[in-house]
C-alpha cells in the first residue's frame, strides 16, 4: 500500500493536489486530524486490496501539533506503514495574490495580523515538516497542467501518454451532437453508403462499407489531415494535464461514414501509444 501525507502552506494547493491524485487512482481524504492518522492507516492496511494508494491532507498550524505529528509518524513505522510526505509551498507573494483573488481569510490571520505576517509565521511553523518531506512542490509558477504533470511524474511515472484516455465516438447528426464532445468533425461531405442497396443494412464496421468510404479520394485526404491534426494536438493536451478527450465524428445517421472514420481514427491513436476507446453511439439506430 502507498500511503502519502500531503502537508504544506495554506494557499499552496494541497486540496487541488488531492483532487488530482484522486484522478490518478489515489483514495484521498482532505483535512484529516492528526490523531486519526494511525487508525486510518490501520483500516487502509487491513483492506489493502481496496486501498492500494492512499493520500491524505493534514494541516499543522500550532507548535504543539509538531510533537503530535512526529509521534504519529513514528507510530506509522511501528505499524509497518511505509509513508511518504509531500510538502506543498509557494512564494509568499503568490499566496497573497491567491487569497486576495478568492477573498478567503488565511487561517493564521486575525486582528492585528496581516496576511503577509500570517504567511511568514506559517512558513516558520512548518519548517520542521518541510525538512522531513520526501517531495516538495512549489506551485508559484505552475499551471494546473504543469502541476498535474509533475504529480504524474512523481507518483505514476511511465509513458505520460498513457494518462490521457481518448474516446472516439461516431454519431448521427439527426440524433444530436454528443454533449461530452471536445472536438467534433462532420463527415457528411463523403459519399454515403446508405444509397448503395447492398450496403444500406451494413455498418461502417463492416469491410464492404469501410472500403466504400475510403475508396473516395476525399476520405483519404481527410484522414491524412485528421491524423496530422490529432497527432499535433494530443501531446499538447497531455502537457496541459488533460485526462480525458472525446473526439466525435458525425454523419447523418451515425451508421456508415462516421463509424468507419471513427474506427480508423481510433486505430491510429492507439498506434501512437495512447489509451483509446471507440464508441459508436447511434450505430444500432
Amino acid at each position: 500500500m502507498e500511503f502519502l501525507i500531503i502537508s504544506g502552506l495554506s494557499g499552496a494547493g494541497k486540496s487541488r493536489v488531492a483532487d488530482m491524485l484522486e484522478d490518478l487512482g489515489y483514495y484521498c481524504v482532505d483535512n484529516m486530524p492528526i490523531a486519526l492518522i494511525p487508525k486510518f492507516a490501520q483500516i487502509c492496511m487491513a483492506a489493502s486490496e481496496r486501498y492500494e494508494r492512499v493520500a491524505l491532507v493534514t494541516d499543522i498550524r500550532e507548535r504543539a501539533s509538531f510533537e503530535e505529528l512526529f509521534g504519529v509518524l513514528d507510530s506509522l513505522w511501528d505499524l509497518g506503514c511505509d509513508y511518504r510526505i509531500l510538502f506543498m509551498e509557494a512564494d509568499p507573494a503568490n499566496i497573497v495574490k491567491r487569497y486576495k483573488e478568492t477573498r478567503r481569510r488565511h487561517p493564521l490571520a486575525g486582528p492585528g495580523v496581516t496576511i503577509e505576517t500570517a504567511i511568514e509565521n506559517e512558513i516558520k511553523l512548518l519548517a520542521p515538516v518541510r525538512e522531513r518531506a520526501d517531495y516538495i512542490i512549489n506551485t508559484s509558477n505552475l499551471t494546473l497542467g504543469m502541476l498535474q504533470s509533475e504529480l504524474y511524474r512523481m507518483f505514476v511515472g511511465g509513458d505520460t501518454r498513457r494518462k490521457l484516455v481518448v474516446n472516439v465516438m461516431s454519431f448521427g447528426y439527426k440524433y444530436g451532437i454528443p454533449i461530452e464532445s471536445d472536438l467534433v468533425f462532420d463527415v457528411r461531405f463523403l459519399p454515403n453508403p446508405y444509397y448503395v442497396a447492398e450496403l444500406r443494412d451494413k455498418t461502417g464496421l463492416d469491410d464492404p462499407v469501410s472500403e466504400f468510404v475510403f475508396r473516395s479520394p476525399e476520405a483519404q485526404e481527410f484522414m491524412k489531415k485528421l491524423e496530422n491534426l490529432v497527432a499535433f494536438l494530443l501531446p499538447l493536451y497531455v502537457e496541459e494535464g488533460k485526462l480525458g478527450l472525446t473526439i466525435s465524428i458525425g454523419c447523418t445517421g451515425g451508421r456508415h461514414r462516421s463509424a468507419a472514420i471513427a474506427k480508423a481514427l481510433a486505430d491510429f491513436i492507439e498506434e501512437q501509444g495512447y489509451a483509446v476507446q471507440c464508441i459508436h453511439r447511434d450505430i444500432q439506430k
